[in-house]
């Protein structure tokens, strides 16, 4: 996980398994929603099979807004702001 300026985070998962991105996705956003508000860039590359996974398996049933960016395919971006 590579961390920026003012919690904006990302994560790349290019070369890796998808039973291994997924348990990443899934440790990354639970230490995310510990530390606060944040914005995490996914990297997913080309895999549309990838990024289904993590709407259905990570994202679908939690609180997170999240959307695929119209100027880069490839990146899945989550955020997440406590009221």
């Amino acid at each position: 996980m590579k961390k920026k300026k003012d919690k904006i985070l990302s994560i790349d998962l290019h070369g890796i398994r998808h039973k291994q991105a997924l348990e990443l996705v899934h440790s990354t956003l639970k230490d995310c929603v510990s530390a606060g508000n944040f914005s995490l860039t996914i990297i997913t590359g080309n895999s549309k099979v990838l990024q289904d996974r993590i709407f259905n398996e990570c994202l679908e049933s939690t609180n997170f807004t999240y959307f695929i960016p119209s100027w880069n395919m490839g990146q899945i971006i989550v955020e997440y702001v406590q009221l």
